[in-house]
């Protein structure tokens, strides 16, 4: 019966212990959290309108502006860039992640990714370790980038992707990330980056117009000094609601396991005072039968 006990304590004791490690890991993904909501927050909007105003400049502007990026080849070869976390115990954020990046390169592009055309480029070491353990053709580089999440560094993977695809080295290029929502809450998207997408311009009544803007200095001039860092932020702003999420999920899913912990404890505790409660009782017992033999 002792070792009985002796086990229920030690169970008690390392589920106290790890119940202390998710609760501190809770409080620093929250910290965490609240520096990646504010930059993503910050971010998104400014983000999200450039990405507009570029689609409607590319579906609007004349013939003889050099638009590259904008061109819509046959789709022969696809580049997917796939953004997960360096880190786990986060829930199922990076398998979801990339499912999504799974799916997308079995429904859309299963024909060139049976002939070998479809490559990955991971940011992030969860999804750089999948991809490399399934064998994938990769882009190796750019999987370090949460080591120094700056615009400068994330900047160097959006130009390549770039450079990539007006060399011809890639007809489509895709984002796989999660859209921060709120911290129990990520949308898992895949997002297409180039060539830019062009957007249908509609009134009121669902006719077409043209979107109206003034350029100063020039359109051409202004389209290819905008363009390319337009795109870079793009992927910036993926990158950011990806660390938002990615801390989202780990202060979710430690609560999570700091409240099963406390069931646990609860379900040893009340063990050890049965186990306890019978150790007794058999001590009585034996003590009390001693007694009566003693008398006899």
């Amino acid at each position: 019966m002792s070792g009985q006990l002796k086990e229920v304590r030690n169970r008690i004791k390392s589920v106290t212990s790890t119940q202390q490690i998710t609760k501190a890991m809770k409080m620093v993904s929250a910290a965490k959290l609240r520096r990646a909501t504010d930059a993503i927050v910050q971010m998104r909007p400014y983000a999200e309108k450039l990405q507009e105003m570029l689609s409607n400049i590319v579906s609007n502007s004349s013939g003889d502006i050099d638009l590259s990026l904008a061109e819509e080849r046959t789709v022969e070869r696809v580049l997917i860039i796939a953004i997960t976390s360096d880190r786990g115990l986060c829930g199922g954020y990076n398998a979801n992640v990339i499912k999504a990046a799974r799916k997308s390169i079995e429904t859309k592009y299963s024909a060139q990714h049976a002939k070998g055309n479809v490559v990955v480029m991971p940011i992030g070491k969860k999804a750089f370790e999948y991809f490399t353990k399934n064998n994938y053709p990769m882009i190796d580089k750019y999987w370090t980038t949460f080591a120094d999440l700056s615009f400068d560094n994330v900047r160097k993977a959006a130009v390549h992707a770039q450079e990539a695809y007006l060399n011809k080295e890639f007809d489509k290029v895709e984002l796989v990330y999660s859209k921060f929502k709120n911290a129990a809450t990520q949308e898992f998207v895949s997002e297409p980056y180039l060539p830019i997408p062009k957007v249908e311009n509609s009134d009121k009544e669902g006719k077409n117009s043209k979107a109206d803007y003034i350029f100063e200095p020039s359109e051409e001039t202004l389209i290819l000094e905008l363009m390319p860092k337009i795109l870079n932020t793009q992927v910036f702003k993926a990158i950011l609601d990806a660390n938002a999420s990615e801390h989202g999920a780990r202060m979710t899913a430690m609560d999570k396991a700091s409240e099963n912990a406390n069931e646990l404890l609860k379900d040893l505790k009340i063990s050890y005072n049965r186990a306890r409660q019978a150790a007794i009782t058999t001590e009585l017992t034996e003590i009390v039968s001693g007694a009566a033999a003693l008398q006899g």
